[in-house]
């Protein structure tokens, strides 16, 4: 039986109740992409090479934590394939530097650093340069903050 009481009780609880139930902010993706493309469609793997950024091709293209990556060769997508946590870019592409100082950026790939077999990605290249100089502490400042910073 609905009283006078159960109704304003019901009331009184519902401004707390839709505020409860409101949606979550989304978290940032687990990979920074443009257009649905990591690291802008550059190739990986060519970092390791020595040779900085490389576009890759629509003819060597995965999937793979939500982003399409792309690879210049059907070799350095076959390399990619066999081991990608060891040749994607630290902290799902986003900008290395602003990873360590605990928020989320987006990145130039040009502005890179490969670093004890790692490769670290920058906002720009005059990020980059804050960055290189205290990179050990950099990164250890980043690692602690990956990959919570992406709840925002």
């Amino acid at each position: 039986m609905i009283t006078r009481r159960s109704l304003l009780v019901l009331a009184a609880a519902t401004p707390v109740v839709a505020i409860l139930a409101r949606p979550a902010m989304a978290a940032s993706p687990a990979t920074f992409a443009v257009d649905g493309l990591a690291i802008r469609g550059t190739d990986p793997v060519a970092y390791f090479a020595g040779n900085g950024p490389v576009a890759g091709s629509v003819d060597y293209q995965v999937m793979w934590k939500g982003a399409t990556w792309r690879f210049a060769s059907a070799e350095n997508m076959a390399r990619f394939e066999a081991d990608p946590m060891g040749f994607a870019p630290q902290y799902g592409g986003y900008c290395a530097f602003a990873m360590s100082r605990g928020y989320i950026a987006s990145t130039d790939p040009d502005a890179w650093t490969l670093h004890e077999g790692k490769v670290y990605l920058n906002y720009s290249v005059s990020v980059r340069t804050r960055w290189v100089p205290e990179i050990a502490e950099n990164i250890a400042l980043a690692d602690a903050n990956w990959p919570s910073a992406l709840e925002g």
